[in-house]
Parts: C-alpha cells; sequence; structure tokens
C-alpha cells in the first residue's frame, strides 16, 4: 500500500458515490485518467447508465468503498452526503481521503470534517463549476478546501476532472466559494433576462440587446451562454436545475447570517429563486426562471 503521504496516481482504486447527470461523466474521466473507478448509487437506473457506458459498479455501499484510496461523494446536499459518510465509515480504509464534490453547507461540511478528523479520516470539499458539458470533456473548474497534504494526495485525481483548480483554504470554503459564485451567477441571469424583458417591451429585439450587451459593460456568463442559447429560444436545456440553483443560492444567503454578513440583494435573489423553484417544481431549468419572471 503506497504511503499515506504520497500522491495517489493510477492505477489505484477511486470510488464515485452518486451516479447523476454530473457524477456519471466525472466518474468516467477519472476512468479515462488510468484510475480503477467504482460507481455507487442508491437508483438501480442510475446504476445500469453506468455500466452501459462501460463503467463498473457495486451492489451496495459497503463493497463500493472497499480498498479506495479516494470516496468522491456526488450529491445533492450536506445532509445526504453525512448520511453517505456515516454508513461508509466502517468500510473505508484507513488511509481513504474523503472528497465531497457536491454543492453542500459549508457549515455543515467543517463540522462533519471536525468528526472525520477525530476519527482518523482526511476529508476534503471540492465542489465544481461548468455543468455537464465540462464534466464531460474533464474541463471543471473545482474549489478545493481542507489540509494541503490531503490536497496533495488527491490532486492527481482532481486534475483528471478539472482544467481549474483552486485552493480556496480551510475545510468549509469550497462549499462557500461555490455558493457565492452561483449567487453572483443567478443574479446575473435574473438583471440580463429583465433587461430582455423591458427591451422587448420598449420594441428591441432581444438579438440586439444581447449582441449590446456582449460588447459593452452588461457582459457576463448569462448574456455570453444563455440568453441567446435557452432563453430567447425558450429551450430552457442548460442541464442545470432551477431548484439546486436555488438552494446553492440560499446556502449562500444563510452563510452570510450565519457569520453576521449584511447581503441585502443575496436576501432578495434567495427569496425570487426560492418561489421561482416553488411555482416551476422540481425538474426545471434554472434559465426557466425567465417564464417565472414573465408570469409577474
Amino acid at each position: 500500500m503506497p504511503e499515506a503521504t504520497s500522491p495517489i496516481s493510477p492505477p489505484a482504486r477511486v470510488t464515485v458515490i452518486g451516479l447523476g447527470n454530473m457524477g456519471r461523466p466525472m466518474a468516467a474521466c477519472i476512468a479515462r485518467g488510468g484510475y480503477a473507478v467504482t460507481g455507487f448509487d442508491l437508483s438501480q437506473d442510475a446504476r445500469a447508465r453506468f455500466e452501459a457506458d462501460g463503467g463498473r459498479t457495486a451492489p451496495d455501499m459497503a463493497q463500493a468503498v472497499a480498498d479506495a484510496a479516494v470516496v468522491i461523494t456526488l450529491l445533492p446536499n450536506g445532509k445526504i452526503v453525512r448520511a453517505a459518510v456515516e454508513q461508509m465509515r466502517p468500510h473505508l480504509r484507513p488511509d481513504a481521503v474523503i472528497v465531497d464534490m457536491s454543492s453542500s453547507d459549508p457549515l455543515g461540511t467543517r463540522k462533519l470534517g471536525e468528526e472525520l478528523a477525530a476519527a482518523g479520516f482526511a476529508f476534503l470539499d471540492a465542489p465544481v463549476s461548468g455543468g455537464v458539458k465540462k464534466a464531460a470533456e474533464g474541463t471543471l473548474a473545482i474549489m478545493v478546501g481542507g489540509d494541503a497534504a490531503a490536497i496533495d494526495r488527491v490532486a492527481p485525481v482532481l486534475q483528471t476532472m478539472g482544467k481549474s483548480i483552486f485552493r480556496t483554504g480551510p475545510l468549509g470554503s469550497g462549499h462557500a466559494v461555490k455558493a457565492l459564485n452561483n449567487y453572483v451567477s443567478a443574479a446575473g441571469l435574473v438583471a440580463a433576462i429583465e433587461a430582455l424583458h423591458v427591451g422587448k417591451a420598449f420594441g428591441i429585439d432581444p438579438n440586439v440587446i444581447v449582441d449590446v450587451l456582449n460588447a459593452s459593460t452588461g457582459r457576463n456568463n448569462s448574456t455570453e451562454n444563455k440568453l441567446k442559447q435557452f432563453v430567447i429560444s425558450e429551450s430552457y436545456a442548460s442541464g442545470f436545475a432551477l431548484d439546486l440553483m436555488a438552494k446553492d443560492i440560499r446556502t449562500a444567503d444563510d452563510l452570510a447570517a450565519a457569520i453576521g454578513v449584511p447581503v441585502p440583494l443575496a436576501d432578495k435573489t434567495a427569496e425570487l429563486w426560492d418561489k421561482a423553484a416553488a411555482a416551476l417544481g422540481p425538474g426545471a431549468d434554472h434559465t426557466a426562471i425567465d417564464r417565472f419572471l414573465r408570469s409577474r
């Protein structure tokens, strides 16, 4: 067995817990990097889709994590991550590194990390940005927080999935930066869509508005990659769910409240996205907030 301080290199065993829209392509990238990847998901359909793409799965958590050098969680929220970690703990290698790449609550991540450290396990948070397309390409932005030595160990694994890897600071900082990034992204999308609505009501072609924004100071990720593609076309098919965006914004807003930083715009933005998620229901794409804004 390699030293616990050595970089974890191929063909080490890596387990991915959560084979959804992001977990499946990210696991495939790790496998292309030469690692022995095992996937696990409570959904039999998710496991079957991963197997159909050539992946290997395990029938239960115990078999999934046994002898894995790295265990990656890609799950809906921090509560589910905690439940998964508690289930896997008796079956982990003593030198295994657990990496939560979900979008979890930063304060909850710190608490879970303290518990795992007391039990002798290394734990990192490493959420991602870039969506399904970049997950498939292995070009995600990865924000990793935690012990520097543990990050050094898993860096080769992270490099199979990401083009830009940012060491954000102590444990929980990756999840904090991810939530804050999505708050900024969501606020920019709403501002851009409202500008389209006002301009169209005034008689301006929405496509012209987008062209002007992208040649001017109003340019942002949404004006470049979402307005014409998914909003003006009304396809609403960017691949990132509205309820997940609302959750991340709420995480950022709750973090600010917990540490005593006033954020009036984030308060309003979180409230707006919560209402949109409730109105449009599960499964709606986040660009479909256009429909919610028009309905108001």
